[in-house]
């Protein structure tokens, strides 16, 4: 009874376009704004913001680019751990070898090389599909670990093959606390969420999810296969680009090819099928329980005085995503994000039955 709609009339085609166009919506997301703008940066330690909050917003931001791909346009990928590790490494060399690059100017730099990466590898999408497509997408994970452990200059030259980012700033403005690090990445996928968000309403989310339900179809009613695909092949791989220089230069500060390497592929491919495949909502999801279970299992069992050692918490990890995949792909394919829509839906007739 607290979410219905009654009274809310549309007076013009702009509010019926509106992005949240129900305003229990727009007060929802105007009080989350002013808890992650204001009252966290308030409230939270350091620890918080350093093991939650910015691997939480990093991996969401690399979820959001992963479902626009697989989620969206339905184009099976599971190299995004690569074309995370081109935008840490293409973001790294810029400022390593240009003098004076500004920080925003290298993340998009490097979400750029990781666009054209992610068109090359695209191209098989043009003829193939399914499992095919998700072992030519597997091939960029193993050419790009290949290349930046083979190839010296990815590396700038560097010994251990590690590299690392020594300060963080933009326009005079330093990067160097939690605090600061946690609203520019919060930022960033705040802008990311609302331009996936608007690209899925508008015409070229409307040909991808036609490509998605049935390519054939698609094509036949004058959507052109190649620039839908590739479209979202280039969108997907820039945010996860991005997403790749933020969890380089944000969250690790210094690094090796193993950082992105095909378990973190996996792990994103992980988030958007539990979380929710073909939405915003869900790969917050999805992210927000990949980084808080691994918290949940080393904490709880010492709560309750269970010992339980740090390589028995990772293998239950990973029966978990396991049993949880298995579990969301029979009962709830469209994952944590169908069972929150689900409760709206029930908000709105509460507490009456129909």
């Amino acid at each position: 009874m607290f979410y219905r709609e009654n009274g809310q009339f549309k007076e013009s085609y702009a509010a019926d376009l509106a992005l949240f166009p129900v305003a229990q919506d727009r007060w929802a997301i105007a009080g989350l704004a002013l808890i992650a703008f204001v009252a966290l940066p308030l409230l939270g330690s350091d620890y918080f913001f350093r093991a939650v909050l910015i691997p939480f917003l990093i991996l969401s931001l690399a979820a959001i680019g992963l479902n626009v791909l697989v989620g969206y346009c339905g184009q099976i990928s599971m190299g995004t751990g690569a074309f995370m590790a081109v935008g840490a490494y293409a973001a790294f060399n810029l400022q390593a070898r240009i003098d004076g690059m500004p920080l925003l100017v290298a993340l998009i730099g490097g979400g750029a090389f990781a666009t054209v990466v992610g068109v090359l590898f695209g191209i098989p999408s043009l003829r193939i599909r399914g499992l095919y497509l998700a072992v030519a997408t597997l091939a960029a994970q193993f050419f790009v670990d290949w290349f930046a452990n083979r190839v010296p200059w990815v590396t700038n030259n560097s010994s251990s093959g590690s590299v690392s980012v020594s300060s963080l700033g933009i326009l005079g403005f330093a990067f160097d606390t939690p605090v600061r690090k946690y609203l520019l990445c919060l930022s960033i996928v705040v802008v990311f969420a609302l331009l996936v968000r608007n690209l899925a309403r508008g015409t070229i989310g409307r040909k991808w999810m036609a490509i998605r339900d049935m390519d054939v179809a698609a094509a036949v009613i004058g959507i052109r296969p190649m620039y839908a695909k590739l479209s979202a092949f280039a969108v997907s791989s820039f945010i996860v680009g991005i997403a790749g220089a933020l969890w380089g230069f944000v969250h690790l500060g210094s690094w090796e090819p193993a950082a992105f390497g095909l378990e973190k592929s996996f792990q994103l491919l992980f988030m958007i099928i539990i979380g929710g495949l073909g939405s915003i909502a869900g790969s917050f999801f999805g992210a927000a329980f990949i980084v808080i279970l691994p918290l949940f299992l080393n904490y709880v069992p010492h709560w309750l005085g269970l010992p339980l050692s740090t390589a028995t918490a990772s293998h239950v990890e990973h029966m978990i995503f396991g049993a949880l995949i298995v579990f969301f792909l029979i009962v709830e394919p469209h994952g944590l994000a169908k069972l929150w829509a689900t409760g709206r839906q029930k908000l709105r007739i509460w507490p009456f039955p129909h």
